[in-house]
């Protein structure tokens, strides 16, 4: 069929790239990959309370269809305790539930823009705004997160990149995939300059409750702020290591008379899809108590992994881990001389190493691994030798 068939919000290069060629080539062949690129706790080697998880889901109230484009009052209710567990209130009339983070997006993008119109993003990040915003057929414009010994957002940068169709600014906090938490400085010129220009901020947490230090002016949550228009994603499939449990959220902050037309809207646009199922709604309130647990055994994990990353490392003089806070990855810097596809392709081929290179979050100059540090610790120490034995005769 030819393209003139389909919407141009998906007329994007459909093929596989090379790494994910040689990826399905190699499971072909039923190589043993070292995956450095792990991102599914389910798969990654951690103590679910199983009991509690299957009861939670057992529940008499899932047989009953309730629709509520909100969510649930209780399952709201539950959110709320969570953020208050963590500081932040926030009443359950300024949460909405969702399936996912993906949907959020898709619903606010709908709330704050028309076709046509932009939304500011960080680079490096996650690559998935690119298709959000193309099939609410918007545009990204990028905006830089500057490095030096530390990330940092470059809000001087802000003023030239914002458009009279700007709409939004989106933060990742921590970011993926670079692991940095906004700052309170940076909060405040952020808040500045989207309240000079009626801009919108999108503050996607997913990540939050992973800091591997203490940051006296790390910004943990947008969610309790009362200026301007805020709204902060998250869901159980990163806080509570749940994927599969299709369960997300939108709290909205900000000025009284925005935030009432927002929900307002943002109720009208989820009556709309109803997408969020009922059974995971009432297992929300039992599932959200037990995240403590799961989160304590992945931060122990990732503390784990990033310090033998940081031992093995010590030993060599071709990687450069970047400094990171928080999250789930790590992000190394490769001598400016090599070219990093070709380098993670020659892994996969020559050391059954699977990890992802830097182009795919959009990294802007330099050349860059990303690795997981959810893996599980002996498939990640292997890993790390073999990434050090591919690259000691290139040194």
């Amino acid at each position: 069929m030819t393209p003139a068939w389909f919407s141009s919000r998906t007329h994007w290069d459909l093929r596989p790239n090379a790494l994910s060629e040689l990826l399905f080539r190699k499971r072909r062949e039923k190589a043993e990959v070292l995956d450095l690129t792990e991102s599914n706790p389910t798969q990654a080697g951690f103590a679910y309370p199983v009991r509690e998880i299957l009861g939670a889901l057992a529940s008499p109230e899932a047989l009953v269809y309730q629709p509520d484009p909100r969510g649930l009052q209780k399952t709201r209710e539950a959110i709320s305790a969570s953020f208050a567990d963590s500081g932040f209130p926030v009443p359950a009339d300024r949460i909405l539930a969702t399936a996912s983070t993906s949907d959020a997006y898709a619903y606010l993008f709908k709330l704050l823009a028309d076709p046509g119109d932009e939304i500011l993003v960080p680079r490096p990040s996650y690559p998935l705004f690119e298709y959000l915003a193309s099939l609410e057929s918007l545009r990204v414009v990028h905006y830089p997160l500057a490095y030096d010994e530390g990330w940092w957002l470059d809000v001087d940068a802000l003023p030239a990149l914002a458009g009279p169709r700007t709409r939004a600014v989106v933060v990742v906090n921590p970011n993926n995939p670079t692991g940095s938490y906004l700052k309170r400085g940076e909060l405040e010129a952020l808040t500045r300059f989207c309240g000079e220009r009626n801009l919108a901020v999108i503050s996607d947490e997913v990540f939050s409750d992973f800091a591997l230090r203490s940051d006296p002016q790390r910004v943990a949550s947008l969610a309790a702020r009362q200026d301007g228009l805020t709204f902060s994603l998250s869901g159980l499939s990163k806080i509570a290591g749940l994927p599969q449990l299709k369960l997300a959220w939108v709290a909205v902050s900000g000025s009284e008379d925005l935030r009432h037309e927002a929900m307002a809207r943002l109720e009208l646009i989820a009556d709309t899809y109803l997408s969020t199922g009922s059974p995971v709604q009432h297992a929300a309130v039992k599932l959200l108590p037990l995240r403590r647990e799961l989160q304590r055994q992945m931060i122990e994990r990732l503390q784990s992994n990033l310090a033998h990353l940081r031992g093995a490392l010590a030993e060599q003089s071709c990687f450069r881990l970047l400094d990171l806070e928080g999250g789930w990855y790590a992000t190394l810097r490769l001598p400016p001389a090599w070219l990093e596809e070709e380098w993670t392709l020659s892994l996969l081929e020559e050391h059954d190493v699977l990890v992802q290179p830097g182009y795919f979050y959009d990294f802007p100059a330099g050349a860059f691994v990303v690795l997981s540090l959810l893996a599980k610790p002996e498939v990640f120490r292997e890993g790390v030798r073999r990434c050090l034995l591919h690259a000691s005769p290139t040194a």
